[in-house]
């Protein structure tokens, strides 16, 4: 494996439902490569198929046709826990609904990849969420903690493991306006900060110009403006 390859690559990725006896053809070969510490957004109208890319992208649904390489390394071909792992290890998700347990703290919350993977990190757990400025909300549970402060255990949980790359689907989309920047602000400054990879899907326009590419998602390919 190369050490110089870059930490995503897609090629010639389709990905066709099948619907009531029906193809329905969603990303109709898309070609990405995305470079080291760079910021890509990823636009398109509602049902483009935005979210599905990310997730072929982050290796949670297998394409009909094409590959993924983190690193250099294919994804797809290979064993289901081979791609587990690697998603475990090398990639950090923020999803739109947070997706916190509910019966867990803040702080259980950011650790539980870790735990995962069979690791201890709950001295990098409280460090995560000090920077995230939540230290004073380690032991409250989901339901005590605002939208905002939700996405902000979301965004720790997604560093626990230090991952390369970080792919966040609409990550301000439950939040109002003010809340969303300060959350997208912190997000980019960690990953300014970390030199990771980011990859956003946002339907937010404004949002999509701080990337460093923004591409629309247009009838199954990707369009750079």
């Amino acid at each position: 494996m190369s050490q110089t390859a870059a930490p995503l690559t897609a090629t010639d990725v389709h990905r066709t439902y099948h619907l009531g006896g029906h193809d329905l053809p969603v990303l109709r070969g898309v070609d990405l490569q995305v470079q080291a510490g760079e910021k890509i957004f990823l636009c398109g109208q509602s049902g483009s198929g935005k979210t599905t890319l990310l997730y072929v992208l982050g290796g949670l649904e297998k394409p009909t046709q094409g590959d993924v390489l983190v690193h250099g390394k294919s994804l797809y071909h290979g064993p289901a826990k081979a791609r587990a792992q690697m998603r475990n290890t090398t990639m950090g998700f923020v999803f739109q609904h947070y997706f916190l347990l509910p019966e867990l703290t803040a702080l259980e919350n950011v650790c539980l990849p870790a735990m995962i993977g069979g690791k201890k990190a709950e001295a990098r757990a409280r460090e995560l969420l000090d920077k995230v400025g939540l230290s004073k909300r380690l032991d409250h549970l989901p339901t005590e903690l605002s939208g905002g402060e939700q996405q902000r255990v979301a965004i720790a949980r997604a560093l626990i493991n230090d991952p390369g790359i970080l792919y966040a689907d609409e990550p301000t989309g439950n939040l109002d306006a003010s809340t969303g920047s300060g959350v997208i602000d912190m997000l980019l400054q960690i990953v300014n900060e970390a030199k990771k990879t980011l990859v956003v899907v946002t339907h937010d326009q404004v949002l999509a110009k701080r990337g460093d590419r923004r591409l629309i998602l247009k009838e199954g390919k990707l369009v750079e403006e």
